[in-house]
């Protein structure tokens, strides 16, 4: 079996227990996204205080 009929056969079998939407549901859990979010958020946040970042209007 090639691995894109793996692929088809396993979310073919997924839709048939779990139907279409829980299938992708069940499927999504697993996504890594992508970026680099520690890299991301030290930017995002280097340059606030800890009082700005706290503070409800931020």
């Amino acid at each position: 079996m090639t691995p894109t009929e793996l692929t088809h056969k396993g979310f073919q079998a997924l839709v048939d227990a779990l139907g279409y939407v829980d299938a992708v549901r069940f499927i999504k859990q697993f996504d890594q996204g992508h970026g680099d979010y520690t890299n991301d958020r030290t930017q995002w946040l280097d340059h606030l205080t800890l009082d700005e970042i706290l503070s409800p209007d931020s």
